[in-house]
């Protein structure tokens, strides 16, 4: 009995301990620049996320917040190499459903999405658009549509890796219509636009924040918005669900994340920083114009809302026998 009543003292000091360190750290961060993974390739909503918030948190800290891309495996290249960073803080990734909820795609991962990463918060939602080049045989969702049923497996797509978002909510619409295409995977966003402006791919189901302002330049067409409802970014332009494709619904959201081992202070610390950063007139502007979304989240709200997308884009992966490695 004595001994079980000094292994509960010890280790409620030890909790109290790292409790007072943990503090200790918040009230000393930053003191040093930080490393804001991207773990895909720039030009896409990620890299764009992170630029938008390393600028804000660099004017806010008055320490430099270096973005560092670093593509590969839908984004857990990079994932994996924040989830074994120290918990110091000065090691943070921009994450998306790919790396947090979709991960079942990948059987072989060397590390735990789950565990070892741990939500700031969610820092945006967009819906996708179904986005085609200007010179492209489909002037309508329509169009799109009737090609994708009756020519399965000749549609070439775009995503921005196997298991990101864009992929997930491409095999979404494919689940739908009881169709396939032919996938083209890329390194990110960027890459992948640059094909499809050139119509090296017929389609992308790709994110507002990157696919947008190659559709206002001219280089691209967009065909529908991947959400439940119209767009006001996009009034004129119509759902998949209202064009032939009844129920159909689906976002990408983005998250700020950081090892599983960072002290709940310092994770607090970080989730009020970044709010008031995005609270910002300049940054509420930014997202408006890259069709954004974003409600003021906590920790404890964020890994609730990863839990439900995980249960969500499994059994998506799981119908479409999805498996990437």
């Amino acid at each position: 009995m004595k001994r079980n009543f000094l292994m509960q003292l010890g280790r409620g000091l030890l909790a109290a301990t790292l409790a007072c360190s943990g503090v200790a750290m918040a009230q000393d961060y930053p003191n040093k620049p930080i490393r804001l993974v991207a773990p895909f390739a720039p030009g896409g909503a990620v890299d764009i996320l992170a630029r938008i918030i390393g600028e804000r948190l660099s004017a806010q800290y008055g320490q430099s917040v270096i973005v560092d891309n670093k593509p590969g495996a839908s984004g857990h290249l990079g994932a994996q190499l924040v989830a074994t960073s120290p918990g110091d803080g000065y090691t943070l990734m921009v994450g998306t459903i790919g790396i947090h909820a979709a991960y079942a795609s990948y059987s072989k991962l060397t590390y735990n999405p789950p565990t070892q990463l741990q939500p700031i918060m969610v820092i945006g939602e967009s819906p996708n658009v179904v986005l085609v080049p200007a010179n492209s045989k489909y002037k309508t969702f329509a169009d799109f549509l009737a090609d994708a049923r009756a020519n399965a497996g000749k549609i070439n797509y775009a995503t921005a890796g196997a298991g990101s978002s864009v992929h997930m909510v491409t095999e979404l619409f494919q689940l739908a219509i009881g169709q396939r295409m032919n996938h083209v995977p890329y390194r990110g966003s960027g890459p992948a636009l640059i094909d499809l402006i050139s119509g090296q791919v017929d389609v992308m189901f790709d994110n507002m924040s990157s696919g947008l302002p190659h559709v206002e330049s001219g280089k691209l067409r967009v065909l529908a918005v991947t959400g439940s409802a119209r767009d006001p970014r996009l009034p004129n332009v119509p759902t998949i669900a209202e064009t032939g494709v009844p129920g159909y619904s689906g976002t990408s959201w983005f998250s700020l994340a950081a090892p599983a081992s960072m002290p709940a202070a310092l994770v607090a610390k970080l989730n009020q920083d970044v709010q008031r950063a995005l609270a910002s007139p300049e940054v509420v502007a930014r997202y408006d114009k890259l069709g954004m979304n974003y409600t003021p989240n906590s920790p404890a709200e964020a890994a609730a809302f990863f839990k439900s997308e995980t249960v969500k884009w499994t059994r998506v992966i799981e119908a479409a026998k999805i498996q990437l490695d």
